[in-house]
């Protein structure tokens, strides 16, 4: 039974919490707010932060014949505490996993109930400490700082089971070849009392046949209960991204089995069973037994391996090519199924590889949409920047929590467990207003030991290892290597935080440790869809309303693309926009002619926005796509010819330099390639040629580019073209001579 709708609900205070669960309680004078939802989405709420009261009157039948009732909440922003019938059922903590409680006694008793909830979402007084996981909900650049989550987001629903409950079902690929391949499943099993079940588990294959059954048998004792079984799985149909096969799916069934006789005896007390007997399970002892819980999950048979930032899926080496995303809607609960699905379509049709689940964890269909399209999936828990203390215990529980709610999609490809462990709370305009403290104090954080980064995600790290030791682990992001540490992937905000967009290509030279994996860079720019900035009181903005709830660091931009020098709002925004452009375009070029040597891939910020608001995304929050999209697409190409990219300015006379490489992410050679460099000016032209093969998966240095600066003053073009078997691409740079001083 799902109890989903209209809720009656009121902000609490004192009065109302002691009063508020018992059955009889009048709530007809309460607002009514949708469930699943947040409450910040009823008019009557939209500027609370709660506590906020939930109540839903419904009827339900009594379990019969030894059955068990359920009660669970798939997901509640971000604690809750709740009564059922008047009587205390349990607590909540965490937002993105389901918290059951049994409710057999109750639903026995009666036939009409109330259910209750009082649900938090507090506003963190010390964003440097903060004390919940919600991650990019709470504390982020990209959203709206006043928003508040808030409320019971997920369905809640009522379930029954027979007397042994499967409580908890953890589903792992941990082996995958073209011969064979390995799930591993771990179940906790609540039983009511001892008795001896089978374990039946079932892998359908893409075309419906069953590929694998395995039955077992277990003697439980009363109460918890933990089973963990290696099920094989010969020749499997693998599952791959989409640029290297087909998403080959199977539906994993675990259901247990108990003694017929043991549901119930005739005087409705539960039987005990002794210890299994030793053998395999026969088809009679099989026939004897009647279900009692079952779960589906689907998975894809596949292994993904990294070393030195380098990934493999099966084997195949893969550079990866992708974007960070946040929520889909900053209302995540809003957020439909066919819009989280189009995300996952649009970040595909750009020729990426990968989305990085930034900071959060997101709905289940955005994982089942990346499991179809063959997209892969870098998942982050819910901890961005800096965490109190007492946080640890529930970091390391609800890392536990992650891998067994999204362990079985093939999409999720790695885990990390915190983005930029700094304990840092940066107001708008405070970065702007003075940025050389702000740097000093983000390099001593980040070289120094600290809480967070040494004490807390070493915790989280070691969970989730233990937890899934199918996948790559990254305690946490955006951590620079340095004396004192080995780092992880990095951040790189040239020509944004930092530097000129130029600066790029230098700092890696300089410092190649830091090309290993580079997962944030690029450059905000406006939206599309922009009539919520009213455009029309250009140049006379509220500034202050788009920097405070709307994302903009108006400081930054005016630095890059002064709006003292647009006359119009569109004339601003399209220069935002080719800024934007520039940066993702050559960052991208400069990261993937560093392919493998040492680049194992990039994740550029961010692609798309989940509300109104001037970010990083190349995307709006209508899904209209920026400049930025179509650069970013270009870029990721699966096979590019791109150029040394040439100074902004030569002297006459002055001699250009340039290598040119052809980058190929096929995973076949290309053969009879050519490519012509062609140098125009004002007036005249040279071309160069080569001719060559192009190996898989490879990047190529085809030749220089190599001289005078034209003898005229004014603009110069490089254009590249290649052509070959089946494949052809074309870029172009611009820079100018000018005349010596």
């Amino acid at each position: 039974m799902e109890l989903a709708g209209s809720w009656r609900a009121a902000p609490a205070d004192e009065a109302l919490r002691r009063a508020f669960a018992a059955p009889g309680f009048d709530d007809r004078a309460w607002e009514t707010l949708t469930v699943p939802g947040h409450w910040r989405s009823t008019a009557a709420f939209a500027g609370l932060d709660g506590p906020i009261l939930h109540r839903q009157a419904f009827e339900a039948p009594a379990p019969a014949g030894g059955r068990r009732a359920w009660l669970t909440f798939d997901g509640v922003f971000y604690d809750g505490d709740v009564w059922l019938d008047g009587s205390y059922v349990g607590a909540t903590e965490g937002y993105f996993f389901p918290h059951t409680f049994e409710v057999t006694e109750a639903l026995t008793a009666r036939s009409d109930h109330v259910l209750a909830v009082e649900v938090g979402c507090a506003r963190p007084s010390d964003r440097t400490h903060k004390r919940a996981l919600t991650g990019v909900f709470q504390h982020w650049d990209c959203l709206d700082p006043g928003w508040n989550p808030g409320g019971i987001w997920r369905p809640v629903r009522l379930t029954e089971s027979g007397p042994v409950r499967m409580a908890r079902l953890r589903v792992l690929c941990v082996e995958a070849s073209a011969e064979r391949a390995a799930l591993e499943v771990r179940a906790v099993l609540d039983a009511t009392t001892a008795t001896t079940a089978l374990l039946r588990v079932r892998v359908v294959g893409p075309g419906g046949a069953t590929t694998t059954e395995l039955v077992s048998r277990h003697a439980l004792a009363a109460g918890t209960n933990r089973i963990r079984l290696r099920v094989p799985i010969e020749q499997p149909a693998l599952w791959w991204p989409h640029v290297l096969g087909a998403q080959e799916l199977h539906d994993v069934t675990v259901e247990v089995l108990v003694p017929a006789e043991a549901a119930r005896d005739d005087d409705g007390r539960h039987s005990r069973r002794g210890r299994g007997r030793e053998g395999e399970v026969t088809a009679e002892e099989l026939a004897s037994h009647v279900l009692s819980d079952d779960r589906t999950v689907r998975t894809g048979l596949r292994q993904v391996r990294m070393k030195r930032w380098v990934v493999t899926v099966n084997g195949e080496r893969l550079f990866i090519k992708g974007s960070n995303q946040g929520p889909t809607r900053m209302a995540l609960a809003e957020a439909t199924p066919a819009e989280l699905e189009r995300d996952v379509v649009l970040a595909r049709d750009a020729g990426l590889d990968l989305l990085r689940i930034h900071a959060h964890v997101t709905r289940p269909e955005l994982y089942e949409a990346a499991d179809r399209h063959g997209l892969l999936l870098w998942q982050d828990l819910p901890l961005q920047w800096g965490y109190a203390r007492s946080v640890r215990r529930q970091a390391v529980r609800q890392a536990r929590e992650a891998v067994d709610l999204l362990g079985h999609h093939p999409s999720v490809a790695m885990w990390c467990g915190h983005n930029e462990p700094l304990a840092i709370d940066v107001e708008p305009g405070a970065l702007e207003a003075n940025p050389a403290r702000l740097a000093v104090s983000v390099a001593a954080l980040q070289e120094l030991p600290t809480w967070n980064k040494t004490v807390l995600d070493s915790s989280i790290g070691r969970a989730l290892e233990r937890a899934d030791p199918s996948r790559p682990v990254i305690p946490h992001s955006g951590v620079w290597p340095g004396p004192l540490t080995g780092g992880t992937d990095a951040h790189l905000y040239s020509g944004w935080y930092y530097g000129e967009e130029r600066d790029f290509p230098r700092l890696l030279a300089r410092f190649p440790r830091l090309a290993r994996f580079v997962t944030e860079f690029g450059a905000q720019a406006v939206p599309e869809t922009a009539d919520w900035m009213e455009p029309q009181r250009w140049p006379d903005l509220d500034w202050a309303r788009l920097e405070n709830h709307h994302a903009l660091q108006l400081a930054t931009l005016d630095r890059f693309v002064p709006r003292s020098e647009h006359p119009t709002f569109e004339s601003w925004r399209a220069a935002t926009q080719a800024y934007q452009a520039t940066v993702l375009r050559f960052h991208i070029e400069t990261l993937r002619r560093l392919k493998y040597r040492p680049t194992g891939g990039f994740c550029q910020f961010c692609f798309a926005d989940g509300y109104p608001a001037v970010t990083w995304s190349v995307l709006d929050h209508e899904r209209r796509a920026k400049a930025g999209y179509e650069a970013l697409r270009a870029a990721c190409a699966p096979v590019i010819v791109v150029a040394e990219r040439p100074e902004a300015v030569y002297e006459l006379g002055e001699q250009l330099d340039l290598d040119v490489h052809v980058v190929s992410d096929l995973r076949h050679p290309v053969g009879r390639v050519r490519v012509v460099a062609t140098l125009t000016w004002e007036g005249g032209s040279r071309t160069w040629g080569w001719e060559g093969d192009v190996p898989a998966d490879a990047c190529v240095r085809v030749g220089t580019v190599r001289a005078d600066a034209p003898p005229v003053t004014g603009p110069v073009r490089l254009e590249l073209t290649l052509s070959g078997d089946g494949v052809a691409a074309t870029s172009g740079y611009d820079t100018e001579v000018v005349a010596a001083p």
